[in-house]
């Protein structure tokens, strides 16, 4: 809701006093203090927010999730009390400006390096705070959702400063110069966003797509459900809507949950059983979800695990499989995996283990991904960008993809874990950026979650109910335009992390510099 976008502005100035009042104190351990301080405050609210990922864990035992779902409850606002204590140690070595300034970078830096590395989860990025009031932030089309973070962080500074104002010797016209700049930093964006909703306008290039929502429990998946029965499902709701010039056909998730081996998908009968729905189709495509693999004769990936009773390797997919009425079949795969559930962090740097546990009878793999993302292209050349699930929370990932020359969005996902949840709502309107910053329609596929039609400006077109069997059509129109983000990608979080790394190494000296000259002094 539009109301809970305000609390963005304001919401972190009780964190910003609190590190006030520690470092205005007398205490000996500030920077502990404000570290745990911090830490507390962010616990809470990272939490509070993502509470949900206790559900998808629960299923390894209800006690047993306690103690997992702390990760990645904990994670986030270690990364984020770290930010604040170098934001301490900038503030005392210089001055409260360049404190604050180095607050922006220290956090930008914290919220690219969780997007970042092999425990990425950047759900709790601050610039997606703005999917609830998306007609704000139309001007992500030129930042990306970390023009947002900056923002936010320059209004609360601001009415921070504004506050403690009225307990410092503040002359009036400071004071008004900083409601001046908080008014138009606050307005301008706003406004210049709102004239950009409602002048914006789309090319008419339709296309009309089916996105399907089997509403298959995901627990009854593999083995309780035939895999062939499930896709009887799938065919009989796209046929329920389709219509003869129906271009994409968009299935969940793991829509086809048996491993099917790449190299031989077209003797598979899952897939003859997709082309004979397609066979009334002449243009039709379908974008389905399934798990996949293939078979090596030598470790060609970091992946790829050694196959029992073989001198083969395999790896297994996460994939997105265009399928059409020719034998031409593309896939794409899976690559921002979930840490733990879909990969092994920090797996790249273990990988020269992988010998002695496979040796020892265990398997240390994970999904395999691909380095770059790529597109799904039908016949008549139109191409869609492929996203699985969590991926559609990363920017930049499905900015390359419409770079490189996709018209629309396909987002596949399987939101049931979660259950009935705020986690599948937050997931669907992170979609709306994606639209917002690619200028791009975005056609989402859930499984169990909501299945939405989404436009260039991030308004949701048509959306499903949580739990339903259902499908929706949608004429959309495909845009070939690039905005000024997908040509430049995150740009504003790499500079702001470069700017952190200077301002770690500054801190560095100092302190080395003045245990030095502690030495000298008591030598």
């Amino acid at each position: 809701m539009h109301y809970t976008a305000w609390f963005l502005f304001f919401g972190l100035v009780p964190m910003l006093l609190a590190m006030e009042n520690i470092i205005q104190s007398t205490s000996k351990s500030k920077g502990k203090q404000i570290f745990w301080t911090t830490f507390a405050g962010f616990f809470i609210w990272n939490t509070l927010s993502i509470y949900w990922v206790y559900n998808s864990l629960k299923t390894v035992g209800e006690v047993v999730a306690i103690p997992i779902s702390l990760i990645p409850y904990s994670l986030g606002p270690l990364l984020m009390s770290s930010a604040c204590w170098l934001y301490y140690r900038m503030r005392i070595a210089t001055s409260r400006t360049w404190g604050f300034v180095a607050l922006i970078c220290f956090w930008t830096g914290y919220e690219y390096l969780h997007q970042s590395w092999d425990l990425a989860f950047p759900w709790m990025t601050l610039g997606n705070g703005f999917a609830v009031a998306h007609q704000w932030v139309q001007w992500y089309e030129y930042t990306g959702v970390y023009g947002g973070t900056v923002w936010i962080w320059l209004c609360n500074i601001l009415i921070f400063l504004i506050y403690v104002g009225f307990r410092e010797a503040q002359t009036g016209q400071v004071r008004l110069k900083l409601i001046a700049a908080l008014t138009a930093i606050i307005a301008l964006p706003i406004g210049f966003s709102l004239y950009r909703y409602n002048h914006y306008t789309e090319q008419v290039n339709p296309s009309n797509i089916v996105v399907v929502q089997p509403n298959i429990d995901p627990y009854a998946k593999s083995g309780e459900i035939p895999t062939s029965q499930q896709i009887d499902i799938l065919t009989k709701l796209s046929d329920s809507l389709s219509q003869v010039n129906t271009e994409f056909f968009i299935w969940p998730e793991t829509a086809i949950p048996d491993y099917i081996n790449e190299d031989h998908i077209r003797s598979s009968n899952y897939f003859l059983q997709v082309q004979r729905f397609l066979s009334k189709y002449k243009n039709g495509n379908v974008i389905t979800g399934a798990e996949t693999y293939k078979l090596y004769n030598s470790r060609e990936t970091k992946t790829a695990d050694a196959v029992p009773g073989s001198d083969q390797f395999m790896d297994h997919f996460n994939t997105a499989v265009n399928i059409e009425n020719s034998a031409e079949v593309q896939f794409y795969h899976k690559s921002k995996l979930v840490p733990g559930a879909e990969s092994l962090p920090f797996g790249n740097a273990l990988s020269f283990l992988k010998p002695v546990f496979e040796h020892l009878g265990g398997a240390v793999g994970a999904y395999g991904g691909q380095d770059q993302p790529s597109e799904l292209y039908a016949a008549s050349g139109i191409g869609a960008a492929p996203v699985i699930c969590y991926e559609s929370i990363w920017g930049e990932w499905v900015a390359k993809s419409v770079r490189n020359g996709a018209q629309f969005i396909a987002i596949i996902t399987n939101d049931g874990w979660w259950e009935n949840t705020s986690g599948k709502d937050q997931h669907l309107d992170y979609a709306k950026l994606r639209a917002i910053e690619t200028r791009r329609w975005v056609c989402r596929s859930a499984n169990t979650g909501i299945s939405a039609f989404i436009n260039e400006r991030g308004d949701i077109v048509q959306q499903s109910k949580w739990w339903v069997r259902t499908a929706l059509k949608q004429n959309i129109n495909l845009n070939s335009d690039i905005t000024f983000y997908v040509d430049h990608g995150d740009y504003i979080p790499k500079f702001a992390s470069l700017l952190a790394i200077f301002g770690i190494l500054f801190l560095g000296t100092r302190i080395r510099y003045k245990k030095k000259t502690l030495i000298k002094t008591t030598a």
